[in-house]
């Protein structure tokens, strides 16, 4: 067996970015960029008025100073005025300052009788005026190609007058779960059988990280079903196969790839929950085999998928880590066994405690995690220690 990391490398190693694709800006929130974006317009595009207020120039405003009033200049348009000294003009926030005004005197500020006005207060140049340029200038990288296209991001972009962005490929994800236990939810269970919720809670991870599930399938441990589902999977970007993975007798999946001609790349893995994962290639679709359990399924997909889905959609590799954050434990937790154990916890007010049972089939002790806990082989985590967890939301 090979250690996360070293399986992790090697699948990130056969995978490239799909192509690119033009999408609008209101559908690219969480999208990746394809390449490095510049900006073309200043910000502020021009010289106005971060108040409302008047316009001056700040020499001639001694504190009682009257001020002719010669115009108003509205946010929008520019009227193109120019005002002398012992002049101004009422501005409002975000106008164009008139030309030779170097200062706006904010509005409580001033006594206004008629057409003249009276400062209250002593002026100096530059105040309360927003510069051409000063938060972003032409030329100025805005987006770097591989980086998560935030909502604030898309905000920038918008302000430039783009109205798509190119963005990372749409992986196609197909999912099948194998198992004659398994029923459709909704459907009716007869003795010895499971409603499938594999391919509820894998679908959800892949749209969560923005792959598209094309094709979701349940096979019945029949080797012409399987074969039939991998050839059909293998016309997605990426094939998830749950269950039948391991070595017992009714574990078909990995004779099935050889017969479909795909080749495995590696099998098992050190880590717990999750040991019999595989990973493989078939032409342009990559394979992924995870264990039947569901919190097996869940855990590597998140250590191995979860990266894999990112790379084929453009994400830099900053990107494709899973999030971390530091905890107070409530309680010791120990490893005992000779893999990684992924503990299932809550996170509270920056404390951590392992929540429900911790095997490998008990989805309601996942269902109330909202964290992992990784506790390497042989060590214990003491009490009150600070470790770093994976926060899942």
């Amino acid at each position: 067996m090979i250690t996360e990391e070293q399986a992790l490398t090697r699948i990130l190693d056969k995978l490239r970015p799909l192509p690119p694709r033009l999408v609008p800006l209101v559908e690219a929130r969480d999208r990746f960029a394809a390449e490095d974006v510049f900006a073309n317009v200043a910000l502020p595009r021009f010289d106005n008025s971060a108040m409302d207020g008047y316009a001056v120039v700040a020499a001639a405003c001694a504190e009682g100073a009257e001020q002719r009033l010669i115009g108003e200049q509205p946010a929008g348009p520019d009227r193109q005025l120019r005002i002398e000294p012992g002049e101004t003009v009422r501005v409002f926030t975000g106008a164009p300052i008139p030309a030779g005004a170097d200062a706006v005197v904010m509005q409580e500020d001033v006594r206004r009788e008629g057409a003249d006005v009276f400062v209250n207060t002593k002026v100096e140049p530059g105040e309360f005026i927003r510069r051409r340029g000063v938060d972003l200038s032409e030329g100025q990288q805005i987006v770097e190609a591989g980086t998560r296209l935030a909502a604030q991001t898309l905000a920038l972009l918008a302000s430039q007058g783009f109205a798509e962005v190119q963005t990372g490929g749409e992986a196609r994800v197909t999912i099948v779960s194998t198992g004659d236990e398994l029923v459709t939810p909704g459907d009716t269970l007869s003795p010895g059988q499971i409603f499938d919720s594999n391919s509820v809670l894998l679908r959800a991870l892949v749209e969560k990280c923005h792959g598209w599930a094309v094709n979701v399938r349940l096979c019945p441990d029949e080797v012409s079903s399987i074969e039939s589902a991998l050839r059909e999977g293998l016309t997605s970007d990426v094939l998830i196969i749950v269950g039948g993975v391991s070595v017992g007798a009714r574990d078909l999946v990995k004779p099935a790839l050889d017969v479909v001609g795909a080749e495995t790349d590696l099998w098992r893995v050190l880590v717990k929950p999750g040991k019999p994962f595989l990973f493989g290639r078939a032409g342009d679709c990559s394979i992924f085999g995870l264990p039947g359990n569901p919190v097996s399924a869940f855990v590597t997909f998140l250590l191995f998928v979860r990266p894999a889905i990112l790379r084929l959609i453009g994400a830099r590799d900053a990107e494709l880590e899973l999030p971390r954050t530091n905890a107070s434990l409530v309680e010791d937790v120990p490893n005992e066994g000779d893999r990684p154990h992924y503990v299932r916890g809550r996170l509270k007010d920056g404390k951590f405690s392992a929540i429900g049972r911790q095997e490998s089939h008990a989805l309601y002790g996942l269902s109330r995690a909202n964290a992992l806990l990784r506790v390497p082989p042989g060590e214990i985590f003491r009490r009150g220690e600070t470790v770093s967890v994976i926060p899942l939301d």
